[in-house]
């Protein structure tokens, strides 16, 4: 993008070249000339490029400095069509400068311009024609490096946002774990101190003591199994909830049902599937797709095989909401199974305006008997 923006500023070159080909200067002339014009070019797309890897800010306004004096050198020596390396100049300042100093170089950038074209024959004509363009030349540049930093910086903070997101799950099991399993374990510890001491003077109440632990044990394990079961079958109204504040916190225009969704009669696995896909649309979104807009539906419709609850998702990305890389094709396959296991389908792809997700599971229990069997 950076070389398109300012590669375009090549045509101006026409200029000079035509000088060296047809202004009849001598053979010395027109080789030192073409020597100054490729030094010239050399430097300023080292500067665009080198610009933003460590460089300092007095390191590129002496780039600049250089660029200048080439620039007033050659026209000076060689004529008017040569005005026209200061709008590469002006270019380059906005390009390699921050905001608050390029709003000084590009006028200074034009003010010199001014002054080598009055003192150059012929000069004044040229200096209307180049005058504009240098100012928007640079000015135009700064709002491209705004540009591709705020995307950058965008970039960044999506990822953080899912890393924040990751890191926040983990967390919360954490939490529940520890609010689950610490006082189990610490009554089973305690217990089992207890038994031990009974052992030899009292093995009946030894005995009682073993049976509570194993009682204990056993309630532990069930509410273990209750909370891992919770955790891998999501609940649409939670997870619509969990997509708003996720796709909110990444700078995207979220668009969600606003009432809780209508599951009367939806089966469990339905549900969960659905679940599941909106999930890994949303932290596709968050993710991959560089989407600025986001919108969830939720609707029943009535289709071959049965009332149908369908999920879509739809951004307006230009990158692949369905993210790139072995993990991404593995996360829509996974959701895949998921819904064929219920007797739904998946449809994933690129629409008109972004990238498009419909997930369709079973409305009633009987639609998963036909879905299976269709």
């Amino acid at each position: 993008m950076k070389f398109l923006w300012t590669g375009i500023w090549l045509a101006y070159l026409s200029a000079p070249v035509s000088d060296l080909l047809h202004g009849g200067h001598s053979d010395g002339v027109r080789a030192l000339g073409w020597i100054g014009l490729v030094a010239f070019v050399a430097w300023y797309f080292a500067l665009i490029f080198r610009a933003g890897r460590g460089e300092t800010n007095g390191m590129v306004l002496g780039s600049l400095a250089v660029l200048a004096a080439q620039s007033s050198i050659l026209a000076l020596s060689l004529g008017r069509e040569w005005l026209v390396l200061f709008v590469y100049v002006s270019v380059a300042s906005g390009a390699a400068l921050p905001l608050r100093m390029a709003r000084l170089t590009v006028p200074a950038v034009s003010a010199l311009l001014t002054a080598v074209a009055l003192a150059v024959p012929g000069g004044e004509a040229y200096l209307a024609s180049l005058l504009l363009p240098a100012l928007l030349g640079g000015f135009s540049m700064t709002g491209v490096r705004e540009l591709l930093r705020t995307a950058k910086e965008l970039r960044e903070a999506r990822a953080t946002v899912a890393q924040l997101a990751a890191n926040e799950e983990r967390l919360r099991l954490a939490r529940d774990l520890h609010d689950l399993l610490g006082h189990s374990l610490s009554l089973i510890t305690l217990k089992s101190e207890l038994a031990g001491r009974m052992l030899p003077d009292h093995p009946d109440k030894a005995a009682q003591q073993v049976a509570d632990i194993e009682q204990v044990s056993r309630q532990a394990l069930v509410d273990v199994r209750e909370a891992v079961t919770g955790y891998r079958r999501p609940r649409l109204g939670a997870e619509l909830a969990g997509a708003r504040a996720a796709l909110t916190a990444a700078g995207v225009t979220a668009e969600l049902p606003t009432a809780d969704p209508d599951l009367t009669d939806v089966p469990e696995d339905s549900e969960s599937a659905l679940a599941w896909a909106l999930r890994e649309a949303v932290t596709n979104v968050v993710r991959h797709s560089g989407a600025q807009r986001c919108t969830v539906d939720l609707v029943r419709r009535q289709t071959l095989d049965g009332p149908m609850l369908e999920l879509t998702v739809d951004d307006d990305g230009t990158g692949d909401a369905n993210g790139s890389g072995e993990g991404a094709g593995t996360g829509l396959t996974g959701l895949t199974e998921r819904l064929e296991k219920v007797g739904g389908t998946l449809e994933a792809g690129p629409s008109r305006h972004g990238f498009r997700l419909a997930a369709r599971a079973p409305a009633t229990p009987s639609g998963t008997d036909v879905g299976s069997g269709a």
